[in-house]
């Protein structure tokens, strides 16, 4: 524990506050003139969130990591649950493995793959293989797990999760994480070779031969499949030793979220995942439900991001209507303490996340107002809040709960 995590653990009270935390996946954005100079945020009609502004909100933008630096969805949320993104390096593949249920054992090693797209030069042409339905998915993975059971001495477990997206573990001795991905992050290129982080490290360089070994079994078997005729590994690793949620901030909290990943976030931390909703309205619904039983409320929406990665802007701008149309549900059981933001920024320009720090907007009785008209990119710009480190939301939060007692005389 940090000497600043020491001091606000000693301030904090117990209140019995409520806290919502509503992450729009990506929801940043840029203005650029092929989109008229308006974000999506900007050009989407939204009389619930521009209601909830009027009566009073903070605003403001976060640093989702550091300056200038692109996060992926793991450091981006780890941040907004007040983890150090960079204290708290986590894998991706563990945080997809455990959202899809599967218990990690120790000296496991996981990776999150998406199935691909290869040219006849085995050049990547789609990395997400047109984003496959899921069902063809299990039915890839299930070629895949009837042929590649064990590695030598080693253990293959090949999980299905949504669309084009699946998990591999390695379990047998000697092995570590994390390794480099093999996701070379853009089309044009191939598949890039797993290597170990630390070049001494034996459990490193022993995965990274079972990836080796795992790609030349793998591709022959789906060389005559379409789209999805390859696949990309990111995030090998083993489990990393984290506090958890309700040791660092003495809430009890929950998880509302559709895809494997942000559940597996939210396991990792020791949330509570709430299985079943499969939109945001029924996410909301939800939360009215449980409203008693938790102190704190993780709710995600995945199709900002989405939208975003397609470099599509009409329908970044539908899903975020969508999102304002069910907002009244969840305002109808109005939580002490609100936060809408996002986990980074993902433009529709940039097909993919940036660097730019994502908006956030609070609600709460001691927030006070900016006396803006609407939740906005350029708003956010003239809030209070100004521009922060998103791991210091959370603690934001718990001020405006009343939960820190006075530091000092």
């Amino acid at each position: 524990m940090s000497n600043l995590d020491s001091v606000y653990s000693k301030l904090t009270i117990k209140t019995g506050a409520k806290l919502a935390l509503v992450v729009l996946d990506g929801l940043g954005d840029i203005a650029t003139a092929a989109q008229g100079n308006m974000t999506p945020l900007e050009a989407a009609k939204t009389p619930n969130l521009d209601a909830l502004v009027r009566s009073g909100c903070a605003q403001g933008r976060m640093i989702p990591v550091a300056p200038g630096i692109t996060p992926g969805s793991g450091p981006g949320h780890l941040a907004l649950f007040g983890y150090d993104p960079i204290e708290f390096e986590v894998g991706r593949g563990v945080i997809e493995t455990l959202g899809l249920g599967v218990e990690l054992k120790a000296g496991d090693v996981a990776a999150r793959a998406n199935f691909c797209t290869l040219d006849a030069a085995g050049l990547v042409t789609d990395r997400r293989a047109s984003r496959i339905p899921t069902e063809v998915c299990e039915r890839l993975c299930g070629i895949l797990s009837a042929k590649l059971k064990k590695l030598g001495a080693t253990e293959v477990i090949i999980i299905p999760g949504k669309e084009h997206r699946f998990v591999v573990v390695f379990r047998g001795a000697g092995l570590e994480g994390p390794l480099t991905d093999t996701d070379p992050n853009r089309e044009g290129l191939a598949i890039a070779e797993a290597k170990p982080v630390d070049a001494q490290n034996a459990g490193q360089k022993k995965v990274a031969k079972l990836v080796a070994d795992f790609y030349k079994a793998a591709l022959p078997l789906l060389a005559n499949e379409r789209p999805a005729n390859g696949f990309l590994m990111r995030g090998i690793a083993h489990q990393p030793n984290i506090p958890t949620f309700e040791q660092r901030y003495q809430l009890k909290a929950a998880a509302l979220a559709v895809y494997p990943m942000y559940k597996g976030l939210a396991q990792l931390v020791g949330m509570t995942k709430v299985e079943g909703p499969s939109t945001i309205a029924e996410q909301f619904e939800r939360y009215v439900a449980d409203h008693d039983q938790h102190d704190f409320f993780f709710i995600h929406y995945k199709y900002t991001d989405k939208a975003g990665e397609d470099g599509n802007f009409k329908a970044k701008v539908k899903a975020i209507e969508d999102f304002d149309a069910a907002l009244p549900i969840l305002l109808a059981r109005k939580p002490d303490v609100l936060v809408i933001t996002g986990d980074h920024s993902t433009p529709v320009a940039a097909k993919g996340h940036s660097w730019h720090p994502q908006p956030v907007l609070l609600h709460s009785a001691l927030c006070g107002s900016d006396k803006l008209e609407r939740f906005t990119e350029t708003g956010a710009n003239q809030g209070s809040l100004g521009i922060f480190e998103a791991k210091y939301l959370i603690r934001l939060m718990q001020a405006n709960a009343r939960m820190f007692d006075k530091f000092g005389a």
